[in-house]
């Protein structure tokens, strides 16, 4: 029989809770109604899948790892669903294309740094101008978006960050950025639910 350490209990935890908001979203963008911008989907899976082949090959915790990977696979997924329906497709723009190219040049500096509370800086700045041009298409219609889905990758982070057994900079604040951008996108998704106004 294989016992789990806690942590290891944790972070499957967290990888199920971002499979369920996975599920949803991959559903809903076969079906149509959600229309992922595949420049966004498209970085925010090869940014995490690259880290975490290279934290695996470098000696890092296998588990941390898997969360890693996982963070990248998923989103994976979601951008070959868009291949999938032709109405699952947001048309891309030179914002869009822009936006990629920052992100892509951000993530191939960060591999060549060696210090690794910048390296970690410039990761959320790639990740940030990948997540632009959803926070675009999100502002403007909402409806494409699956918002049950950004909950339970706001949420998975909760057990991974209670896995931590050491509270710095460098284990938590790509974590802690994860959860904001997923909170922020949220707010995004169901702001005329959330603020709407009677008069």
């Amino acid at each position: 029989m294989i016992f789990l350490s806690t942590p290891a209990v944790l972070i499957a935890i967290s990888i199920a809770i971002s499979f369920l908001g996975t599920f949803h979203y991959v559903r809903d963008t076969i079906r149509g109604t959600t229309k992922p911008n595949r420049v966004t989907w498209f970085m925010w899976a090869l940014a995490p899948i690259t880290a975490s082949v290279v934290s695996y090959f470098s000696g890092g915790d296998m588990w941390s790892a898997l969360k890693v990977f996982s963070a990248g696979f998923f989103p994976a997924l979601v951008f070959a669903a868009s291949f999938y329906n032709p109405q699952a497709y947001w048309k891309l723009g030179a914002f869009d294309l822009i936006c990629g190219a920052l992100s892509l040049a951000a993530l191939l500096l960060w591999l060549g740094m060696s210090q690794t509370a910048f390296a970690i800086v410039l990761a959320i700045v790639g990740d940030l101008f990948a997540s632009l041009p959803t926070f675009t298409k999100t502002l403007r219609r909402p409806d494409t978006e699956t918002g049950f889905a950004y909950i339970c990758y706001a949420l998975s982070f909760i057990p991974s960050l209670l896995a931590l057994s050491v509270w710095n900079f460098e284990n938590a604040a790509f974590q802690l950025y994860l959860v904001g951008l997923n909170v922020l996108l949220v707010l995004m998704v169901y702001r005329n639910r959330l603020f709407r106004r009677n008069f």
